[in-house]
């Protein structure tokens, strides 16, 4: 199987860029709810648009609504008036952080079990 790596930088507010690494496969089919969570609050991490998001994680306009009014009343992304412009919280980089390590500590256990 070939794994490619998506990266990017989480911007903390005390200044801190955490570099933090996805793996993710071709096919995107069958993605649990915690990946598209995951993914959405990557893409607007530093702040995106409705599209940019949508594009980013592969979701359609009504997957993508369902997903924002979740993650806005949960204060993982927060919608920025006049801008429209999501972008997300520290909550929001709390989870994608620990989503992404425990994504490398499975994908260090299947490596270490071949």
């Amino acid at each position: 199987m070939c794994r490619m790596f998506y990266c990017s930088y989480l911007n903390f507010s005390c200044g801190v860029n955490t570099k933090i690494s996805q793996p993710f496969t071709n096919n995107m089919g069958n993605r649990s709810r915690t990946e598209i969570v995951g993914n959405i609050l990557d893409a607007a991490n530093g702040g995106a648009t409705k599209t940019k998001i949508m594009y980013t994680a592969f979701l359609s306009y009504n997957q993508l609504n369902e997903y924002l009014s979740i993650l806005i009343d949960n204060n993982l992304l927060e919608y920025l008036d006049g801008t429209h412009i999501f972008k997300t919280t520290e909550k929001g980089l709390n989870f994608l952080k620990i989503h992404n390590e425990i994504g490398e500590l499975l994908l260090s256990n299947i490596e270490n079990n071949n």
